[in-house]
């Protein structure tokens, strides 16, 4: 579905979702269709874009126009090139001065869209600097200094480099929030409106986001001109696009569980999401004694960031088979191999369920992915909201010849003593 939404005023958030029909999609688009120049088409083709994806056919012919615009759909399904098609296009000016800014929640995530960029650019004269933590400062204040068109990073580091006086945004044309619903999850919404609050007031601005929470509608209220919408939800897309079940299991038997799931599927890549830093240790611990294999890695954010880069190359290299994440970390993955995910912990929150889940049945799969979500016994209310959530009932996944439940301890017999 495609919506156009009109700014709502300051007491009421609702009216953001008010709709009328926009743009009629094609169910067989084209790239040529989109109004993109023919220097980027042909670009596209060098590169092997064949076919757009919903999100691009969708987005790329409101952006172009110049107006704001927001765009709701899970990571994966190619909202890098419905971005940044239209932010280069609509550019004036080379490296003179800072004209694109795209924010994005993780490093992990902001050096994909630095990669992806580059590559839709395929042009050496406009230049991005990549400003994320974990990296020398130094290097990206040279990077800077030499001049750049295009910035992409995470808020942090962006309102440290503002600070410093060593990024100017006068001269910015169009400002990107990438995974929008993430980086306020995470605590990011005061840099991002202090990074808002600095850009020129007719800038062009670009939303794209997972899901809508109240949060993301008050942002794109106070901070966005009359956006239009492209609503291609979560509830939908993954219905599509994974495979999903449920296994009922005690805490106390998801690690049998778990490896009956792995033998049984015998995923190509998988990754097991747990909700805490200790979790993933353990978990990753167990498995390394049990399967004495190099093929499996942990990843959360406590681990050095040297260390979380060389995870992620090895996982996209097919180096690794098995990852264990945590929420924050897991979510800046966006590797197309990934055939299951496993929600070894339910996640706490159902927006976390679908981002989770996201991580497979990608764009550039043919097959369709699996999802396996480990439920106790006290956690059916917890199920229960996430299928509301994505608007599908989770089938059981049945598991043969496997007790997932810890038999209760039989009664102490009493025994009479004396006297009693």
């Amino acid at each position: 579905m495609v919506r156009h939404t009109f700014a709502a005023d300051d007491g009421d958030v609702s009216k953001l979702s008010e709709e009328v029909n926009v743009l009629q999609v094609s169910s067989k688009p084209s790239f040529e269709d989109l109004g993109l120049k023919p220097s980027t088409l042909k670009q596209l083709r060098k590169i092997g874009y064949e076919t757009p994806s919903p999100i691009q056919s969708a987005f790329i012919p409101i952006a172009l126009t110049g107006s704001d615009c927001i765009g709701q759909a899970r990571t994966g399904t190619g909202k890098t090139a419905a971005f940044m098609l239209p932010a280069l296009e609509n550019l004036h000016g080379g490296n003179d001065a800072v004209r694109v800014l795209v924010l994005a929640p993780t490093r992990e995530l902001s050096e994909q869209v630095h990669a992806e960029s580059s590559k839709l650019c395929g042009n050496d004269e406009l230049r991005f600097a990549l400003l994320v933590g974990g990296r020398p400062i130094h290097r990206q204040i040279a990077d800077l200094q030499r001049g750049v068109g295009g910035v992409i990073g995470t808020p942090g580091r962006v309102i440290d480099l503002l600070r410093r006086r060593c990024l100017n945004l006068d001269e910015l044309e169009i400002i990107v929030l990438d995974e929008a619903d993430r980086m306020l999850d995470i605590g990011f919404r005061p840099d991002i409106e202090r990074i808002l609050r600095s850009c020129p007031k007719d800038r062009q601005t670009l939303l794209l986001s997972a899901t809508m929470p109240p949060a993301v509608e008050l942002l794109a209220r106070r901070y966005m001109v009359d956006p239009k919408m492209v609503d291609l939800s979560e509830d939908r897309v993954v219905v599509d696009t994974i495979e999903q079940f449920y296994i009922t299991v005690d805490e106390d038997r998801k690690t049998p569980a778990l490896l009956r799931v792995l033998a049984k599927e015998r995923p190509g890549q998988v990754i097991v999401f747990t909700r805490t830093k200790r979790g993933a240790d353990k978990l990753f611990g167990i498995f390394s004694r049990r399967l004495k294999s190099s093929r499996i890695a942990a990843i959360h954010g406590d681990l050095p960031q040297r260390q979380r880069d060389r995870v992620i190359r090895d996982l996209r290299a097919g180096k690794l088979r098995l990852l264990i994440a945590t929420d924050v970390v897991g979510r800046g993955i966006d590797i197309s191999g990934i055939s299951h995910i496993i929600n070894y912990d339910i996640p706490e929150f159902c927006d976390d369920y679908v981002h989770r889940v996201g991580r497979t049945g990608r764009l550039s799969s043919a097959a369709k992915g699996r999802a396996i979500t480990f439920v106790t016994r006290a956690q059916g209310g917890e199920l229960t909201n996430i299928e509301k959530r994505i608007n599908t009932v989770l089938p059981p996944y049945e598991i043969e010849d496997f007790s997932a439940f810890q038999e209760a301890p039989r009664p102490r017999r009493q025994v009479r003593r004396f006297g009693v």
